[in-house]
């Protein structure tokens, strides 16, 4: 990727901006062409559209318009969608050095980021297709030119462009890959091939003893997919330390299920066609991290747990009605095998719980995409964020989730949800979830946040107690992309905005 300051060595302009009738002075010479086919076709700002320009380089121009940006429900999403309508009819043309020219909006000034980060959602080739190319090009186009009225400010756009799309396409790798691809010991080995020589921190925990010990809800999920050594589990730690004094403690725990068959209660009918996307909570982590090593904050400290398990279904699986004691020492009555994302999170939950006294200003989140519920109830497109012991960590991130597109919704946990796992009888402390699907239970996306705080201990944390801990869980069943299709990357550009780039834009 590279800032445009003059517009030679470019096979076609594609343009992003709302209509040619606000353009710039610097992009004056844009008007006069669209003007003349917006007398011929009335349908100039509802399709994107190829006109020849002799003068402009390739002779190409594309005209993806935004449509309207001022409604009361417009967001700064309209340019990242546009973008990617343009530059797919780019590529469509055969343009291999397109210029994306996205001048910045009054309303929206970050416009040309997430124009930016749009054609590259549009350009990402998946990681099996790019292996697979062993002779050829592992790159859609050449190279995608940024425009910028001012050198410095064009530096910046790329600079930013480039580190949220590295985290991005770690994210893609991570979480679109199928499941021998991406199968636990192979996300080890790209995590440490990905972070080595940078300032990231890796540990990889296999040895199944250990993680039985530790871990014994997540032992429980692998202890089928331990038979098949291709197929065992894998902790994967990651530790940032910016320089100077820490002033923040980020504590992430990402749902990393390699493929969910849904284990002694199989995926039927189906529904266990695209499991292999259940590792997206994961992925979003080491997403972060990658961002982290590109810009390298100061004054940040971010510790990370990636828990890579295929919930495999055969003859040593775990079942329901199994009780399993969880590292704080809860029982846990296990309700449906098919709620595994809970399960393999909340022992690294309760291990970071355990560790944030030793950290500066600590805020612990766990990252999944945990819930059918929580796309039905807030649609495809959005992250969930729960608060735990304190809202006020709710605002910026929501703010910040605006900022580029990465938008949340947020709800509530309630006192229900904590009732809905309290042990029906004296066996059991805590119920895993009922035998119901989630999209069937009312409340099916708040209650897995009240399990995870019951299971981990973080209940002996809240704002009634001398210890208090921030935590929120972030649901991304809805946001982290469609299947099929390519995976989106949320929330870690709205986390990136939130806790790395503050004070950037």
């Amino acid at each position: 990727m590279h800032a445009l300051f003059c517009f030679s060595s470019f096979d076609g302009i594609v343009l992003v901006t709302q209509s040619h009738d606000t353009l710039p002075a610097e992009l004056e010479f844009l008007k006069a062409p669209l003007q003349d086919y917006s007398s011929v076709d009335s349908g100039l700002g509802d399709e994107v559209v190829l006109i020849k320009v002799p003068s402009l380089p390739g002779d190409r121009l594309i005209f993806a318009s935004t449509g309207p940006v001022n409604r009361d429900y417009d967001d700064v999403r309209r340019f990242s969608d546009a973008a990617v309508k343009g530059i797919k009819r780019a590529l469509k043309a055969g343009m291999q050095r397109p210029l994306l020219v996205c001048p910045p909006h009054k309303d929206y000034k970050n416009s040309p980021l997430v124009a930016a980060l749009g054609a590259l959602h549009a350009l990402y080739m998946p990681l099996e297709v790019r292996e697979a190319n062993d002779k050829t090009s592992d790159h859609k186009v050449c190279v995608l030119g940024l425009w910028a009225a001012q050198e410095a400010e064009g530096r910046r756009l790329v600079d930013l462009a480039n580190a949220l799309e590295s985290g991005r396409v770690a994210y893609r790798d991570i979480g679109g890959s199928d499941p021998e691809r991406m199968a636990a010991p192979r996300v080890a080995e790209y995590v440490q091939e990905m972070f080595k020589n940078s300032p990231v921190q890796v540990e990889v925990l296999s040895d199944v003893r250990i993680l039985e010990k530790e871990y014994p809800c997540l032992a429980a999920v692998n202890r089928c997919a331990n038979c098949v050594p291709r197929h065992q589990a894998r902790v994967i730690k990651l530790q940032y330390s910016g320089a100077g004094p820490i002033q923040k403690t980020l504590m992430l725990v990402g749902k990393g299920i390699t493929y969910d068959t849904g284990g002694a209660d199989i995926k039927a009918g189906g529904f266990m066609a695209g499991m292999h996307r259940d590792k997206c909570g994961a992925a979003a982590v080491a997403g972060f991290f990658q961002i982290l090593a590109h810009l390298k904050p100061e004054h940040l400290k971010v510790v990370g747990a990636m828990t890579m398990v295929r919930n495999s279904v055969g003859a040593d699986c775990y079942v329901a009605d199994e009780l399993v004691v969880s590292r704080a020492g809860r029982r846990v009555r296990v309700g449906n095998t098919d709620a595994e994302g809970r399960m393999v999170m909340v022992d690294l939950l309760c291990e970071m719980k355990e560790k944030a006294a030793q950290e500066v200003s600590p805020q612990l989140f766990t990252i999944a995409t945990l819930t059918g519920h929580a796309i039905r109830a807030m649609g495809p497109n959005y992250s969930v964020r729960f608060a735990g012991p304190s809202n006020s960590s709710l605002t910026p991130c929501l703010t910040a989730g605006e900022v580029l597109g990465d938008v949340f919704e947020i709800s509530s946990i309630r006192r229900e949800d904590y009732e809905f796992h309290k042990g029906p009888s004296e066996y059991e402390d805590i119920l895993q979830c009922n035998n119901l699907p989630s999209s069937a239970t009312p409340r099916g996306h708040q209650t897995p946040a009240a399990f995870l705080i019951m299971t981990s201990g973080l209940d002996k944390h809240g704002v009634d107690s001398d210890a208090p801990l921030p935590y929120s869980h972030i649901d991304i069943a809805g946001s982290s992309g469609p299947f099929p299709g390519v995976p989106t990357g949320a929330p870690i550009v709205a986390m990136a905005t939130n806790y790395i780039l503050q004070n950037s834009l």
